[in-house]
């Protein structure tokens, strides 16, 4: 990637501060550097050269000039709406894939990416010889994807892949998702930058079963995806191979898969499924190979890429104000900071001036990256990486947001949002420590108050102030912020947050404990203090 960086699988959406994996550039020195001690070098110069308070040199590089805006407001929108509507244009959609750990999501990723010409000959045989040296070479097409050495090493997903790849009529982002439950942060950071889903089980005998029952993984992401956003889901049933490409057995799993889609809230007309064998290749992107043979006996449907060729990009909120919620940091070129994540609403374009919240700081986009070619401008739904200059890099933070100074997110501690409780075994009573996940900020935090049960269907309060929460109940509650530092007078920091009326994305809120998914829910009111918070910084501005 020109400028910011590139990488075979770039990484997006990690909790952990610190360079982008396979992103970061070198760094570079910049300045006047300080002399060596020698001969003819004076002590006085050399500790102010030292402490940088010297005189410049002739050949010190000067500041450079941010670059400036190209569009007025109304043309960018006007040149965003003509992209999106264009027939000639490939649709863009964001894939996530979830699923089980093991079920093979990064095998079935590297493996289609081959057989599409995006993962050369000689990468290929590189991964190959250097897994099977490791002692891992099952795991030779899941190096496609999984570039890190720990993750090599341990022959696990860790943290977010970012890749893409090309159909007849889509231009797909793939983010493949951690599938072990250590990692569920890493996947929801995944799952909030996606509009589709490909969820990949495992066929063999007992796998599938450990992966759908209570406590895989399978169940677990379809409700995140879902109290996300995603609303498209494909279904790979991988390795089937392995159970001689029994019918019976693909038919079986998809007859109980059914049911809980419809459950979770995934239409039956928006829910796909598709046998696959990630290893050989069969039935990704054609069906007529000799390894195919078993399966052409009783399937003659789709292809995987004839089913991601067809998946609907949501509608995009252009005209809205913009919204960049922050998935990674990473050093850019020069004195440039990188930063990636998917742009909720609005329209971005070089030279633009972004304020960064929390904070009271403000940056310059010097460069844009969509799909690793450079833009002028990027919309809603594109997953972007921009170069960002005129800003000290302690003040982009993983889970700030991005956006314009006239229009900030509003900032809030205490908050009320309407929920859906899990399937969980210990209810929820008020003043419950939990965990909040905000795109890819986790926040402690208190279920305050329990302010009303409510009818599913219809939204009316059913009953005030109930004792507990129990499974499946839906619910209005007070969510308030916590901090970790303790003291009479330490309060929590505000954090971006927006109703789910005034942006769907920015609305949505997932509640964890313990480690498991406890419940789901949509921002309907915030506090006084977002309010004020938001007054506040309109007027600085």
């Amino acid at each position: 990637m020109p400028g910011v960086g590139s990488a075979q699988a770039s990484r997006a959406g990690s909790p952990a501060k610190g360079p982008r994996k396979g992103v970061g550039t070198p760094r570079k020195t910049s300045g006047t550097s300080t002399p060596l001690r020698g001969a003819g070098v004076d002590q006085r110069q050399l500790d102010l050269s030292g402490l940088n308070l010297g005189p410049k040199d002739d050949g010190e590089s000067v500041a450079e000039e941010p670059p400036k805006m190209s569009f007025a407001r109304e043309k960018l929108l006007e040149e965003a709406k003509k992209a999106l509507d264009a027939e000639n244009v490939k649709k863009g959609v964001s894939l996530v894939v979830i699923g089980h750990v093991d079920a093979g999501k990064s095998t079935l990723m590297g493996r289609l990416l081959y057989e599409l010409g995006r993962l050369d000959e000689k990468t290929r045989t590189a991964n190959e010889r250097g897994s099977s040296k490791a002692g891992k070479s099952s795991f030779s097409w899941a190096w496609g994807l999984d570039g890190t050495t720990e993750e090599r090493e341990r022959g696990i997903t860790m943290d977010i892949a970012l890749q893409s790849l090309t159909t007849p009529h889509r231009q797909v982002t793939i983010l493949d998702a951690p599938g072990h439950k250590d990692f569920i942060p890493n996947m929801i950071s995944g799952a909030s930058q996606a509009d589709c889903a490909l969820l990949v089980v495992d066929a063999s005998t007992g796998e599938f079963e450990a992966g759908f029952d209570r406590g895989g993984q399978t169940r677990e992401h379809l409700l995140l995806v879902r109290s996300l956003g995603v609303s498209q889901v494909i279904v790979a049933i991988n390795k089937l191979d392995i159970v001689q490409w029994d019918k019976d057995r693909y038919v079986d799993i998809c007859s109980l898969l059914r049911p809980f889609l419809v459950q979770s809230g995934f239409q039956p007309s928006k829910t796909k499924y598709v046998p696959v064998g990630a290893v050989q290749g069969v039935n990704l992107v054609s069906l007529g190979g000799d390894n195919d043979k078993l399966l052409k006996q009783w399937y003659a449907g789709p292809t995987l890429v004839d089913l991601l060729d067809v998946l609907e990009p949501p509608r995009r909120d252009i005209a809205a104000p913009l919204r960049i919620p922050i998935a990674n940091v990473f050093k850019g070129t020069g004195s440039t900071t990188g930063i990636s994540g998917r742009i909720c609403a609005g329209v971005v374009q070089v030279g633009e001036k972004l304020q960064i919240l929390p904070g009271d700081e403000t940056g310059v986009v010097k460069q844009i990256f969509v799909e690793e070619e450079p833009k002028p401008w990027a919309a809603a739904g594109d997953n972007v990486t921009m170069s960002m200059t005129a800003v000290d890099p302690l003040h982009l933070n993983i889970g700030s947001v991005l956006c314009p100074p006239n229009a900030p997110v509003p900032l809030a501690t205490i908050f009320t949002a309407r929920i859906i409780v899990f399937d969980i075994q210990v209810p929820i009573t008020a003043g419950a420590s939990v965990e909040l996940f905000h795109h890819s900020r986790d926040q402690p935090a208190t279920v305050s108050r329990l302010l009303a049960t409510v009818d599913r269907a219809s939204g009316n309060v059913v009953k005030k102030n109930p004792r507990v929460l129990t499974k499946g109940t839906p619910a209005e509650v007070q969510i308030t912020l916590r901090t970790t530092a303790t003291g009479p007078s330490v309060t929590a920091r505000p954090i971006p947050l927006e109703t789910f009326s005034a942006n769907r994305d920015m609305g949505r809120v997932l509640i964890r404990r313990g480690g498991e998914t406890i419940a789901a829910g949509r921002l309907t009111v915030s506090s006084l203090h977002s309010i004020l918070t938001f007054i506040i910084i309109r007027h600085r501005t």
